[in-house]
């Protein structure tokens, strides 16, 4: 984090007022318009027009939201925004900045998966998909080459990542335990050998201390909702809950346990809590239930769904629009498909994003009174390590389901990959790719389009 920040920034620069709120919304929605390449370019992108250009919020604030806000399920990035939206302006700050951040990539994900059940199955289309697929697993790489610099430090960080790696492929152990065993991990061993659990790749780091406006305004004492009162989580849990689970608990007395609606709700509610990580970390947990559990779709869509989200702007989590969509597209009875769909995925969305809010409007608090706690940093530190593990599972199963056109579960769930079924075209595209991203440094979207235009090519010219 310590290349956001100019040294020549100076510390005692004054910082400008607090924002309005509608001054705000103009700027929460640019950002949501613009985050394109996941957190590593969201993240960036908020604090350049929060800190660097704007300052209202100081750098030294900003990383602690972050460190935090990686402790969280969900993803970071959208919790980032609405907790810097919650310090600038309360509850409606949050709410504005977390809704403008999702919005417009749900928005395009929803018109993408139409088109995809519309037209999915046209040549061209095939064509294009074919070549999107070997440009994902290339992204899926470059994301935990990216993560295992960053996390795996030292012999104690890169056996962590190798255990849960050996656990999730190999073991079948549930992504959920994996987590809390590597934070559990991480914990203790702050206490026992602190010096190889310090030290996490989200700390503040050597940076300029600039100050922001909340900064400021905290200072002066003006802002009363930073501090925890007595009622302050009951309130929350009161409040919150029953806005989050609400709808799936109703969906669940009108439609029955066993419906799509169901399933849904309760498939992503629990993927809202135990999504730690990000969605690269999870995306294997997801696509093996959707395939395999619930048959709502084919392995290679699921590839189809990350190519769709990796174009949108917002969160990479909105490839379970796209699931949740599926499903309901799929299982519409008596309803228009389309519409039956659409409703699929505003649920998704709905039991995915509304935790986010959740977790921040509860946790805020608290966790401004938490700063430089080494035990939590620690954890921090282990989960990350435990992700790239995680990563690395789900690159191996995109890999065997794009290069190759059978694979065979064997033993506790591992699959391998039938050598004979190999397809040299995707094999191809997938290397052409990752030299695209890893060697070259182009882009995500120019590698997609490039991958996709080079599909079309390759499959018309092999007939």
């Amino acid at each position: 984090m310590s290349a956001f920040v100019s040294q020549d920034k100076a510390a005692d620069v004054q910082a400008p007022a607090a924002p309005a709120l509608t001054e705000a919304m103009k700027v929460w929605a640019k950002i949501g318009l613009l985050s394109f390449g996941g957190p590593a370019g969201q993240i960036p992108l908020m604090h350049k027009e929060l800190v660097e250009e704007r300052r209202w919020i100081g750098e030294q604030r900003f990383l602690h939201a972050l460190n935090y806000c990686m402790l969280l399920p969900g993803p970071e990035a959208q919790q980032l925004a609405i907790y810097i939206g919650w310090l600038l302006h309360r509850t409606i700050g949050g709410l504005v900045a977390g809704i403008l951040f999702v919005l417009p990539g749900a928005l395009v994900m929803l018109v993408l998966s139409s088109l995809y059940v519309l037209y999915g199955d046209m040549p061209l289309v095939e064509a294009l998909f074919f070549g999107v697929k070997a440009a994902v697993l290339a992204i899926v790489i470059e994301a935990l080459v990216r993560i295992g610099r960053r996390a795996l430090k030292n012999r104690v960080m890169v056996s962590i990542a190798a255990l849960a790696f050996i656990a999730i492929y190999a073991l079948n152990v549930p992504f959920p335990l994996i987590i809390l065993l590597a934070g559990l991990t991480g914990w203790l061993g702050d206490r026992v050998a602190p010096a190889l659990f310090s030290g996490s790749a989200h700390g503040k780091g050597d940076i300029a201390d600039i100050k922001g406006a909340v900064d400021l305004m905290f200072e002066r004492g003006e802002l009363a909702h930073l501090r925890p009162t007595k009622w302050h989580a009951p309130r929350i849990v009161a409040i919150w809950l029953p806005i989050w689970l609400g709808p799936v608990l109703l969906i669940w007395w009108l439609t029955g346990s066993a419906s799509v609606w169901t399933e849904i709700g309760r498939f992503f509610s629990l993927m809202a809590v135990v999504t730690f990580g990000g969605a690269y970390a999870v995306l294997a947990y997801v696509a093996q239930a959707a395939v395999q559990s619930f048959g709502w779709l084919a392995p290679g869509e699921m590839v189809d769904g990350l190519g769709l989200a990796e174009t949108t702007p917002g969160p990479l989590i909105l490839v379970l629009q796209f699931v949740g969509f599926i499903a309901a597209f799929r299982h519409s009875g008596s309803l228009d498909p389309l519409l039956a769909g659409s409703l699929g995925a505003l649920l998704t969305l709905w039991v995915t994003f509304t935790p986010c809010f959740f977790w921040i409007f509860l946790g805020g608090p608290y966790i401004e009174a938490l700063r430089g706690n080494k035990a939590l940093s620690a954890a921090l530190g282990a989960i990350t390590a435990a992700v790239v593990g995680v990563i690395m599972n789900l690159a191996l199963w995109f890999a065997l389901h794009v290069i190759f056109r059978e694979v065979h579960a064997m033993g506790l769930g591992m699959n391998v990959p039938v050598v004979s079924s190999i397809d040299w075209r995707a094999a191809l595209l997938s290397c052409a790719a990752m030299i695209a991203v890893l060697k070259l440094k182009i882009g995500m979207l120019p590698t997609l389009a490039g991958s996709a235009l080079a599909g079309v090519l390759l499959l018309a010219a092999s007939g």
